[in-house]
């Protein structure tokens, strides 16, 4: 695994009044650990351009407390065990003060181990299993569970009086996050909505025929089909019940919430339901956003509708790390290492934070409170169906 390094300062000369290659002590090193190949690559890359977008516009308006961030990332391949490799060379060998990412659930559930090791303050940008920062010191995350967020879901289909009376579920066994909320989290919250609930039927991320599991849907007939699964995989059932003569409602929670599905899904994919933790006509900023990430995205070659919530997180995670080491008064000096590394994550205890996903954000634990947004796709647009406020923190 080899590290990608951007220096953001360099092109910015000028506005640091320096011509010369600036020194360690120059800039503010944060780390990155990303997904920029393998099964999460479609998935993990878009928020590294998330990422650059928010350190391009800090170093543009002065850096952190005037000095440029040094953005160091590495590319995971989507293995959770490099996960935990890159932790721990941005942590030894990088000497950055904070780290934006894993991506995944099932990175971070491993590199937040080191994390706490190295003490040393890590930020998931998109992971969102249940209880995955409880017990830790230095790992939070700017993300909503997937048990809340569904919760909201199907609070928002019964206040809006449609068919659940009865579900089947269908899950990626080898997906940590759709394995999850498949078995646990989908049957539970589906019990608990007065919903009759038939047994997970599993399937696998490379499975194409997907056939026999529809039919025995079909053949239950219930009012919903409760996907747990990424975008592709979920693509290939939609299909398949639409094909077989299914007319119910399919529905997830945020593990395929993305704009991008609407042209994957096709016309099939209409009166799907999901629920996502960013809208981008939420604020001018979230809009903004929202179509400079397009346009760069486009432009590196990554086809994107919109920004995906965990785009929206990875965004304003940079910009969370740099109001904390504001507050800490970092300084970047190599020399203080530890000194400024435990001043930043103890910044964190009471935190508020804004940003494109909401305002006056607080943390519950190590779990930000975020709004929920469910989306209903509707002539092959992305619409918003309902919302649900933040919870209070306690």
């Amino acid at each position: 695994m080899q590290p990608t390094k951007t220096l953001f300062a360099a092109a910015l000369a000028a506005t640091f009044a320096t011509t010369a290659p600036l020194a360690a002590q120059d800039t503010i090193k944060i780390g990155h650990i990303g997904v920029a190949s393998g099964f999460l690559k479609s998935y993990g890359e878009p928020s590294n351009v998330a990422v650059d977008i928010a350190v391009e516009e800090i170093n543009a308006a002065g850096g952190i407390n005037g000095k440029p961030i040094e953005l160091i990332r590495y590319d995971t391949g989507s293995d959770p065990k490099q996960a935990a490799v890159a932790a721990r060379s941005l942590g030894r060998d990088d000497e950055v003060l904070a780290i934006a990412g894993p991506f995944s659930s099932g990175e971070a559930s491993v590199a937040l181990n080191d994390a706490d090791r190295l003490k040393i303050l890590m930020l998931p940008t998109s992971s969102s299993a249940p209880g995955l920062t409880e017990g830790r010191k230095y790992g939070w995350r700017l993300t909503e569970d997937e048990h809340k967020q569904f919760g909201r879901l199907l609070a928002a289909m019964k206040e809006k009086g449609l068919p659940m009376a009865t579900a089947e579920i269908v899950y990626v066994s080898d997906e940590v996050v759709a394995n999850a909320a498949g078995t646990k989290l989908y049957p539970e919250l589906l019990s608990a909505a007065g919903v009759e609930v038939g047994d997970p039927i599993p399937v696998q991320w490379k499975t194409f025929d997907m056939s026999a599991q529809v039919a025995n849907i079909v053949q239950s007939n219930p009012d919903i089909v409760a996907v747990a699964a990424l975008p592709e995989s979920a693509s290939k059932l939609i299909a398949e019940l639409d094909r077989q003569g299914y007319e119910g409602r399919v529905i997830g929670s945020q593990i395929f919430s993305d704009p991008n599905v609407v042209e994957l899904f096709g016309p099939e994919g209409d009166g799907t339901l999901v629920v996502a933790g960013f809208w981008k006509g939420r604020t001018e900023q979230a809009s903004n956003f929202n179509e400079k990430f397009v346009a760069l995205a486009n432009e590196r070659g990554i086809h994107k509708l919109g920004a995906h919530h965990s785009d929206a997180q990875a965004y304003d995670t940079i910009y969370l790390i740099k109001q904390l080491m504001e507050a800490a008064g970092t300084t970047g000096d190599p020399a203080k290492l530890e000194e400024e590394r435990q001043a930043i994550a103890d910044q964190m205890e009471g935190v508020i934070f804004s940003g494109i996903l909401g305002d006056n954000i607080c943390f519950d634990g190590h779990d930000a409170e975020l709004p929920g947004y469910i989306i209903e796709i509707t002539g092959g647009e992305w619409t918003k169906f309902a919302e649900a406020p933040a919870d209070a923190c306690e």
